[in-house]
């Protein structure tokens, strides 16, 4: 691995070819914090998808894109004499250190969960009104869910065992049963409810409820290419084969897991 001042050189060459990228290329010359914003979002996609698969290449490669686009914000945020990369650097250290008071300080802590109410307790005495602030309002509706729950669990707002959450589970499903039953306006907020408890249930055996089913994403992908391959092999269309045709090649793929 490389020393720390190797890093520091490679994070320095980093920041002179934002410099000349800045000052030569005419594309990068245009871009702005709204220009980056959502290719940064499809950057944290893109490392997203590389820790689900364990590819440890492409993760090194999808963080230096994320690095890349960190240096263009300072870049740009230096230019308006705003901000520069070293506030940016600055400003992350000193709230760590703030937010660690167990390391820096004289806090004593037993455990993970110890610091993450310790974490969120001295973000309400920075300032914010509500333990969801931190939230974002952009994020995709399961993370949001996700996110929620972790926030409020941190300051005791949370159920005691996981079989009491799994009876809320069957509740919401009922609930939502019998709505579906009367084709009532109901079924959409009932639907909902199911999600967020079955969110809930998944916290607490500790499954990311986000990865869990975008790896069901990435398998059903897997599987129902696997039947158009194997149905351009016979020269069938889809459209023209049944079900039961096609149900042939799913458990063939499923078979290949």
């Amino acid at each position: 691995m490389n020393s720390r001042e190797q890093q520091l050189q490679s994070f320095n060459r980093l920041l002179d070819i934002m410099d000349d990228l800045r000052s030569q290329c005419p594309w990068d010359q245009k871009q702005t914090f709204q220009s980056l914003r959502h290719l940064t979002i499809e950057e944290t996609y893109e490392l997203g998808d590389a820790i689900l698969e364990n590819n440890i290449d492409e993760i090194k490669k999808e963080l230096g894109d994320l690095l890349m686009h960190i240096a263009f914000y300072a870049k740009i945020g230096s230019e308006t004499n705003h901000f520069d990369i070293a506030d940016v650097a600055n400003s992350i250290s000193e709230k760590l250190i703030h937010r660690h008071p167990h390391i820096y300080g004289d806090v004593k802590v037993n455990s993970a969960d110890d610091v993450k109410t310790n974490w969120e307790n001295l973000k309400l005495k920075e300032g914010k009104k509500s333990v969801l602030e931190g939230v974002p309002q952009s994020l995709p509706a399961m993370v949001k869910s996700y996110r929620m729950q972790e926030k409020v669990a941190s300051v005791g707002f949370d159920w005691l065992t996981k079989e009491a959450v799994w009876e809320k589970v069957e509740e919401e499903l009922q609930e939502f049963k019998d709505e579906v039953a009367k084709n009532s306006d109901k079924m959409e907020a009932e639907l909902g409810d199911v999600f967020f408890a079955l969110i809930n249930y998944a916290r607490f055996i500790n499954v990311n409820p986000e990865s869990a089913l975008e790896r069901t994403n990435k398998e059903f992908i897997r599987r129902f290419q696997y039947i158009e391959k194997e149905a351009e092999k016979i020269n069938k269309k889809l459209t023209d084969m049944t079900l039961a045709e096609m149900d042939v090649f799913w458990n063939e793929a499923k078979k290949l897991s």
